[in-house]
């Protein structure tokens, strides 16, 4: 895409345009030149802006707070693992079905939710029951492995795209593949009329519900794409590390894991969860690097880590990082909202 088809498509001026297409170009090109470790921790990045940008579609959007994200990635790691495993069935072709069950939950979850008149923080903790029932779960499943893990057969120097199975340059570009398409979409659906009710439902439900707006239909939707991107990043999850631990997969630590990128880029924005996932992932690994050199064994500092920065930004920058990073270097044209996304 031109300069100034991103401009056009985007919103931004033509410094911003320049800025997405070299971010794209560096992104591209970096397994080219990078060693196979910054790659891992690229990858890394890249997947935590995918699943960001997945859990901002319901927040950010319609203003869904959940907690239990963790299990929409469980999910889809689980079913596209046991597709795999016990009946063959490839990735790809499994990555439906595992988006599939993930709607019906997270679908099962809004049902209660909003038939019930769970709201708000309720809510929000109505997610975290189900991701905790499902860590209970399927840590006495044997037939996935139990609490023992389930196990991805690897074979050393085998390239099969179509099995998901290669080199980590292959992940690289499948990782940024899905963060492409997942900023693509949530763009699409930002500015369809689907979008604009969510945000009419996210900044007022009972106005948006007296001009006809139907809040159960839109709320479900949101939670329906929500819960399919993200199970799409757990079947990425599976494939790429080759082993599924309920206590790590369906934690509530992961949980927060994945909604901080969008916190710290901007809640609401398209390029804020990316941004998010760039400067929290390297920090933290940066971290864990250093440690780890030292040979210093402190538990907990990177999640203590994550917890002050997570304070910082809500003190000084609440809007998140990007929509100030963009107002002070003139990357969107300021002509509405819209043109901050």
């Amino acid at each position: 895409m031109t300069i100034l088809g991103l401009r056009n498509a985007w919103g931004v001026t033509g410094r911003g345009a320049a800025l997405l297409a070299l971010s794209g170009l560096a992104l591209l090109l970096a397994p080219l030149v990078a060693d196979r470790y910054l790659v891992s921790v690229l990858t890394t990045v890249l997947w935590f802006a995918y699943v960001g940008q997945a859990w901002n579609v319901m927040m950010g959007f319609s203003g869904l707070l959940s907690l239990g994200h963790a299990l929409y990635v469980g999910l889809g790691a689980y079913a596209s693992a046991a597709l795999f495993i016990h009946f063959g069935v490839g990735p790809w072709a499994g990555a439906f079905l595992a988006m599939l069950v993930a709607v019906a939950a997270g679908c099962g979850i809004g049902f209660l939710g909003f038939r019930f008149g769970v709201k708000g923080v309720h809510f929000a903790l109505l997610t975290i029951a189900f991701a905790e029932v499902a860590r209970v779960g399927f840590d006495h499943m044997q037939w996935l492995g139990g609490s023992g893990g389930f196990f991805l057969p690897v074979e050393a120097g085998v390239s099969d795209p179509l099995n998901l199975r290669g080199s980590p340059t292959l992940f690289y570009y499948v990782i940024l593949a899905l963060v492409l398409a997942a900023l693509g979409i949530s763009r699409l659906l930002l500015h369809s009329r689907l979008g604009y009710q969510w945000l009419a439902v996210r900044e007022d439900a009972e106005a948006a519900e007296a001009v006809g707006v139907d809040l159960f239909h839109a709320r479900m939707t949101a939670v329906a794409a929500s819960s399919a991107l993200t199970a799409l990043g757990g079947v990425f999850q599976a494939f790429y590390f080759n082993n599924l631990f309920p206590e790590q997969v369906f934690s509530m630590g992961r949980s927060i894991e994945i909604i901080l990128p969008a916190i710290v880029g901007g809640i609401g924005t398209l390029i804020g969860p990316i941004l998010g996932a760039f400067i929290l992932t390297p920090l933290g690994e940066g971290l864990t690097f250093l440690l780890e050199v030292s040979g210093w064994e402190l538990p907990g500092l990177k999640q203590l880590f994550y917890g002050v920065a997570l304070v910082v930004i809500v003190v000084f920058r609440p809007d998140g990082v990007w929509p100030w990073l963009a107002s002070r270097l003139g990357l969107v044209r300021a002509s509405g909202e819209g043109d901050e996304r």
